[in-house]
């Protein structure tokens, strides 16, 4: 296992994230920790509204001092509360006390904010946030399931304002679902951020553990056998041929897997060895149609176009 800095910090985070939402059985749940910390794995990822599962972890966990423990909160804990949801101070601080009590411990290294909520002034969210960092309950703070232009406005007011910037990007990112790619994924690089990618896997459709066979489209058919034929070629898994991809895309990219069984999680691991032939990227890519759109292809025609930029167009060497 290698390591990552988290985004413009010096926390070093393990190259595949151990998303642990599924975690119900407490001796279940310490074998695969004990799988993933043996490889080197070191952070565990889990929110708020994860219930059971959370305070599974907090069970389970003996060195709390060799993980970077990360949960979200935004979620609803009550339904029939209005303030027992959203991204607003006081669910802020409740949810965060009560994410404590579950995980047994007295701060969590990432907080994550799990959704936008438009109702929520920005400056409300980073301000409560780098009150709990300064309190100590909070180490990091990153954002999950945003907009691109919320989370860049979000780290131009902590810059401006000396808060906490989010360090983090949480997003769905895989060979199915490639949005992300469009600005998101774009902002993340250029803010310094790393991205954990939830369902690297697709709910299962790319590694053939998919219990929804009967719904599946042409196209996920199509990326499917496509994962399973660039598997064989390679004698990998296809997980392991799909958790490639995610990872070969950027290199602020850190698939975030969530297993039931630590034979899934050894399986995951092994894609960390693997690098994809560019011929084999190819055919992944070419089974599973992508546009980026406007304004990001549109751009790309633009930037060699001596109409746009000159006769200097060709022949500037940048970034």
């Amino acid at each position: 296992m290698r390591y990552r800095l988290f985004g413009r910090t010096g926390l070093r985070v393990s190259e595949l994230l151990l998303g642990t939402m599924t975690l119900r059985d407490e001796q279940q749940a310490r074998r695969i920790l004990d799988v993933y910390a043996e490889a080197g794995g070191n952070v565990l990822d889990t929110a708020s509204a994860y219930g059971e599962s959370e305070a599974v972890l907090g069970a389970v966990i003996e060195r709390r001092d060799r993980f970077v423990i990360g949960t979200k909160y935004t979620l609803s804990r009550d339904a029939a509360d209005p303030n027992a949801a959203g991204n607003h101070r006081k669910n802020l601080v409740l949810s965060l006390e009560q994410s404590l009590r579950r995980l047994r411990t007295d701060h969590v290294d990432i907080f994550w904010v799990h959704l936008w909520d438009r109702h929520t002034p920005v400056e409300e969210t980073m301000r409560a946030l780098d009150d709990v960092v300064r309190a100590g309950k909070v180490l990091y703070v990153g954002a999950s399931d945003a907009p691109a232009w919320f989370v860049a406005r979000a780290n131009t007011l902590a810059e401006w304002r000396d808060w906490t910037p989010f360090a983090g990007l949480q997003v769905p990112y895989n060979l199915l679902r490639r949005d992300v790619e469009r600005e998101l994924l774009p902002m993340a690089e250029a803010l310094g951020m790393s991205v954990a990618a939830w369902a690297p896997l697709a709910a299962g459709v790319l590694s053939g553990g998919s219990t929804r066979v009967g719904e599946l489209t042409p196209r996920d058919q199509a990326a499917a056998a496509a994962v399973r034929k660039v598997a064989e070629e390679l004698g990998a898994t296809p997980a392991q041929v799909a958790l490639a991809w995610t990872r070969a895309k950027s290199p602020a990219v850190l698939p975030l897997v969530g297993v039931s069984r630590p034979e899934q999680l050894a399986d995951n691991l092994g894609a960390l060895d693997l690098v994809l032939p560019a011929e084999a990227v190819t055919v992944l890519e070419s089974a599973a149609g992508f546009e980026r759109g406007f304004p990001a292809d549109f751009i790309a025609e633009c930037e060699p176009s001596r109409f746009a930029f000159g006769d200097a167009a060709t022949k500037v060497v940048g970034r």
